[in-house]
């Protein structure tokens, strides 16, 4: 082959692996492990654009560089393939979710193999396949059948707990459990029926049936978690979000809540993730008081500054409490009612972050503070949430800035209980100082106040000291179509399991994409549906982060009927060791799979604790978007450089028909009808258009096809290119033509192997000192940047050592076979090519990497400048150790320096070792 034809050695190698399995994964050579893992994508109708392969592209690297270093990896791919873009694509046009999610994952399949990446696609697994999602319900079952035992810190199967209920009732039971679970002896639960223990036990499993307050969208008609509201409206499609009480499934992730925090301290992840992922978890350490209500009943409070319990001058209830309809009095009772039917629809995020806006009612109700024994009034407002703590604050405001801000708005009473501080311009949030104006807590500091307070009320029978984190249980209930079944079915409303060997529950074939009339899920339009003809199934289907809460462990062993993945090959590959994708999943996907992983680890199933050693967010590939400007009330554009001369409008324009910025003015008249007649104002005969960094999308016209890319300038080209954009884990903008640079780049590879004619001219000759310290350094900084995933400058190595290599006229085995196995994980193709020319017949992925030496690296030699009466007019090199009488002879007969002396005799040769020479005449 003369040319490098990209085309075709891409096309001929990608053959090569899959009919070989080059990259399939072997649990039996002896080789040590490295699991690396992309989070797999959601196959969207849309198909890839070029920002999708980044973290791709530096997992491959990795996976091919650890090849070469002789381990086994494992480096799959697969499609998180339920969700609610293919519902609602089934809603418009009846066509079945399946067939979308089929079609879409085909087209993303042949986009990734175009672009080179060692997958093991004997691994692939898919979310939507009944094979798969067979063990996410066996899982969600064992979540059901547990319970979290604090006294063991562990999960445990709820037969113990049954067996300690009939021993000796729940009064040495500490487990985790509803606020609501009544103490009983074995006596009481012996006299429950099969409904009753139901119920109860309900209240202790891992998974479980309850009431919640939901972010139901009636559009979309199914219930969004909170990370998909914004704004009050759903993420996808924007509609209209209402708070409401639901019955649903739930996952009791916070028996899990102390783990999950103290694991982050075990694992190599950027520090923003496990911030936010602590900051979700947000444990508290405080005390929960009892505030009587006047006439009946009381109100729970979790407060972390009960040394402040002297300056709580009312108490604020969330507006979804379940106290507020009952303490309300007929006289206030409207306007509650109108404020909280407001307030439920909005967010938890937005109540948390608009620190701004003040509003809340009185419910005519009082409560008596249990340690000063103060009257003071009951309000509602939506910054406390029902989801945190109790849903219920006492309000203090001389030392929280909302409480300060409510009371000033409505004219309440303001006490400062802790010195220091300008009460009058803001709340004072003391942390140090004494007590002041709090009877026994009087001269205390901060500290021993919270100690004594906390005492105190234990004393009085008003309180108790308690952990309080803010993460709430996960809602695990969809009201859609396309996700997996709950493998569960009601008899007498109480909820039954469905056994191991009735599973997969697969989905119904239904009519109709849709709720009922009757306002059930999609589900309930399946005809005759029923667990043995007459018990009715959970027609809410599972969440979509269901299905990725364990996917890694199926990887592992994706074509297995009897278990989720064998014990000896989760005791191999244990857990993954480089994990990439977005930092968007900190709270949702990260959070559960950490969850999920850790309960399966105390069941015994899997043998990590944590399910990702070290995580990378790579950054966003942002688009540059074009644009073109329109004379208002014409059909006449203007270039960009003319427009301040004319009032315009400016208009995106399709990236694919510019290049380096001109606009391809037929192509433009193509691109839209009403572009036809289209008129122009030029600069230079050429329409120049305008240029912004946004995000890249459909509706800004800037998105670019991968698969343009690799038909035009190839796959290595494409992979190299994304790597040198800049680091790995920065936001960047796409230019298409910065890729000519990376393209000629591997021409010239090329060409250092190939003569002219494309004559294969690679000699055995031995290389020279220079030749083996640009190929070491090269080894050496390639293998430093890819150890710590410094992709973008190993790419400008490449580059210099080929330049290097290139002035050098190097066409040496010795030289150039080395440096191919460098480059092949960045460029795979090109590499594999080369290697076959090299004469060897199997692939370079396991052909070991070179290892660089240190004394190729050494300086042995140093280059002179040489100069004449001061100034410099030459250069040369010599061995670190010339002697100064060999150094001196070798300048005044060089031919360079002699024509400078203007036929007279040097006076003195000036010799400074490793640096100057000068010679006096």
């Amino acid at each position: 082959m003369s040319e490098y034809n990209f085309s075709q050695i891409e096309k001929k190698w990608q053959r090569y692996w899959e009919e070989n399995q080059t990259f399939k994964a072997n649990e039996t050579n002896g080789k040590p492990k490295y699991y690396a893992l992309d989070m797999f994508p959601y196959p969207s109708g849309a198909g890839l654009h070029v920002g999708h392969p980044l973290g791709y592209i530096a997992s491959d690297i990795v996976s091919r560089y650890k090849r070469l270093k002789g381990f086994n990896v494992l480096h799959p791919m697969g499609f998180d393939s339920f969700g609610l873009p293919a519902e609602q694509y089934a809603i418009q046009t009846g066509q079945h979710p399946a067939i979308t999610t089929e079609q879409n994952i085909a087209r993303y399949v042949e986009q990734l193999k175009n672009i080179g990446f060692s997958f093991d696609w004997e691994r692939e697994v898919r979310t939507s396949d009944p094979n798969y999602y067979k063990w996410t319900q066996w899982i969600f079952k064992q979540l059901f059948n547990s319970y979290y035992n604090y006294s063991s810190d562990k999960a445990e199967s709820i037969d113990k707990l049954i067996a300690e209920f009939e021993a000796n009732g729940n009064a040495t039971i500490n487990a985790a459990c509803d606020e609501d679970t009544p103490a009983f002896t074995a006596e009481d639960w012996k006299a429950m029926n099969e409904q009753q223990q139901a119920e109860l036990l309900l209240k202790y499993r891992l998974t479980y049936v309850a009431e919640a307050v939901v972010n139901w969208c009636p559009a979309l008609g199914t219930v969004l978690a909170n990370d998909e509201v914004v704004g009050g409206v759903s993420e996808r499609g924007g509609y209209p979000v209402e708070r409401k009480k639901m019955r649903q499934w739930m996952m009791r992730i916070t028996a899990y809540a102390e783990r999950l925090l103290q694991g982050l301290d075990t694992i190599d992840w950027p520090e923003p993730v496990k911030e936010m992922q602590r900051n979700w978890i947000s444990k508290s350490v405080g005390a929960e008081l009892d505030f009587a209500i006047e006439g009946d009943g009381h109100i729970k409070v979790f407060t972390t500054r009960i040394d402040t319990i002297f300056g709580a001058t009312f108490v604020v209830l969330a507006p979804e409490h379940d106290l507020v309809a009952e303490i309300t009095t007929d006289a206030q009772r409207a306007e509650v009612e109108k404020y909280v039917n407001v307030a439920k629809n909005r967010s938890e995020r937005e109540r948390m972050t608009d620190v701004k806006t003040v509003s809340g009612v009185f419910t005519g109700a009082y409560a008596i503070n249990p340690i000063s024994e103060e009257r003071v009034p009951i309000w509602i407002a939506d910054y406390v949430l029902a989801g945190y703590g109790t849903g219920a604050v006492m309000a203090v405001p001389g030392h929280d800035s909302r409480d300060y801000a409510f009371a000033r708005h409505f004219n309440l009473p303001i006490k400062q209980v802790v010195e220091g501080g300008n009460i009058e311009e803001e709340a004072y949030a003391a942390k140090e100082g004494k007590i002041i104006n709090s009877g026994f807590l009087n001269g205390l500091d901060v500290k021993d106040a919270i100690k004594a307070g906390i005492a105190k009320t234990e004393e009085l029978g008003v309180g108790k000291g308690r952990v309080q984190y803010r993460m709430r249980d996960a809602v695990f209930s969809r009201q859609r179509y396309w996700g997996e079944p709950v493998p569960v079915y009601f008899k007498d409303g109480i909820p039954q399991l469905l056994k191991d060997e009735e599973l997969p529950l697969e989905l119904p074939k239904i009519d109709a994409y849709l709720p009922t009339e009757t306002g059930e899920p999609p589900l309930g339009r399946a005809v005759d549906w029923k667990y043995e003809d007459q018990y009715e199934y959970e027609l809410s289907t599972m969440p979509g982060w269901a299905g990725s809460s364990w996917y890694w462990y199926r990887y592992m062993d994706p074509q297995n009927n009897t278990e989720f993945a064998a014990k000896d090959k989760i005791e191999y590959w244990r857990n993954v060791d480089l994990y990439i994708g977005g930092s968007e999943h900190a709270t949702g996907h990260l959070l559960y799979s950490r969850f999920w992983n850790k309960f399966m680890f105390d069941l015994g199933l899997v043998v990590e604790e944590e399910p990702f050693k070290k995580l990378i967010n790579q950054g966003m590939i942002q688009g540059r978007s074009n644009f073109v400007y329109r004379i208002n009330g014409t059909n006449k554009y203007v270039s960009y450089g003319l427009k301040n001369q004319y009032e315009t409008t400016q208009l995106h324009v399709d990236v694919n028909i510019v290049e380096n910025d001109i606009l391809d003015l037929e192509a433009f008249k193509a691109w839209r009808p009403e572009n036809a007649n289209a008129e122009f104002v030029l600069e230079d005969g050429k329409y120049h258009v305008g240029v912004e960094i946004e995000k890249m999308s459909k509706s800004k016209y800037n998105v670019v096809n991968p698969d343009d890319l690799v038909e035009k300038m190839g796959a290595d080209t494409l992979r190299m290119y994304e790597m040198f954009l800049g680091p790995l884990e920065q936001f960047k903008p796409w230019n298409t033509n910065g890729m000519d640079g990376v393209h000629k780049f591997l021409k010239k590879y090329w060409k250092l192997f190939h003569d002219n004619n494309g004559n294969f001219i690679v000699s055995e000759e031995q290389p020279t000192a220079e030749e083996l310290k640009t190929l070491h350094k090269t080894i050496k900084k390639v293998e430093e940047d890819i150890e710590r995933f410094s992709f973008n400058t190993s790419v400008a190595t490449f580059m210099i050592c080929v330049n290097e290599l290139t002035q050098l006229k190097t066409n040496k085995r010795a030289i150039l076979e080395p440096l191919t196995k460098v480059l092949a994980p960045y460029a795979p193709h090109i590499t594999e090519e080369i290697w076959q020319q090299l004469g060897y017949s199997e692939s370079i992925s396991y052909a070991g990497f070179p290892q660089w030496k240190e004394e190729y690296l050494v300086e042995n030699t140093f280059e002179y400048p040489v100069s004449v009466n001061g100034k410099t007019r030459h250069k040369l090199s010599f061995a670190t150790d010339t002697p100064r009488e060999e150094i001196e002879k070798a300048v005044l007969a060089d031919e360079q320096v002699i024509r400078f002396f203007d036929g007279k005799t040097p006076k003195k040769v000036i010799i400074v070792p490793n640096k100057i020479i000068n010679v006096v005449v």
